[in-house]
């Protein structure tokens, strides 16, 4: 069994469907595969959630939401202002050790220090031993937000396994074009995929179809 963390380097940069999109091609490649989503926010119970649209885009993936918090803050403070539990390391760490599919993927909400309890996304990749992938936005702004989250997992003592972009545009801007070599130059960590603009919306088959186009993380 293989566990991959996935973070970004903020909320909205695309981490689901980065997610969904390494799945995709593990299943592709004939691995059996789990995506875990501890905390998902903002979603009504019956509403669609992350873990919805990674089912809905990839065939043959299991997926499992520990909890859902109503409010679309982080997991600690919308489970504190809802009057519901919070959810623990041990809990997060034990279901996805307890996983048998080949690969396991454990999505984050928001960066990678965000509370999802009294914890992080960071402790749940160390006490699994698990590397993590970087999911970062295109445009300006995304050298520092990036290189601060790197810096961060590196000085816990976790592996990054590399930076996904998000969302790549049609018509990349000056901006975005100098981002593909200035990431790998002040992260020190290299772009294992970029996945286009819209991708979510595309059918799953089509979407499994491409995602081996859009990353790499071996």
């Amino acid at each position: 069994m293989t566990v991959l963390v996935v973070t970004g380097t903020s909320t909205g940069v695309g981490k689901t469907i980065a997610t969904a999109a390494i799945a995709a091609r593990a299943i592709a490649k004939g691995q059996s595969v789990v995506v875990i989503k501890p905390a998902q926010t903002g979603v009504l119970p019956g509403e669609v959630g992350d873990i919805d649209d990674v089912a809905r885009l990839v065939a043959g993936v299991r997926t499992i939401e520990l909890i859902r918090y109503p409010e679309p803050l982080a997991p600690d403070t919308a489970a504190r202002r809802s009057g519901m539990r919070l959810l623990s390391l041990d809990e997060v760490v034990s279901v996805a050790r307890e996983c048998v599919e080949d690969l396991v993927i454990v999505e984050g909400a928001g960066g990678v220090l965000v509370r999802i309890g009294e914890f992080t996304l960071l402790d749940v990749a160390r006490e699994l031993g698990a590397p993590i992938v970087v999911v970062a936005a295109s445009g300006l702004g995304t050298l520092n937000h990036s290189e601060l989250t790197v810096r961060a997992i590196e000085a816990a003592g976790v592996e990054v396994k590399g930076l996904i972009i998000g969302s790549w545009p049609t018509e990349p801007d000056l901006a975005e074009r100098c981002n593909l070599e200035d990431l790998p130059r002040v992260t020190g960590a290299r772009i294992i995929g970029s996945i286009p603009a819209g991708a979510g919306q595309l059918s799953g088959i089509e979407f499994t179809n491409r995602a081996a186009e859009w990353v790499d993380p071996e």
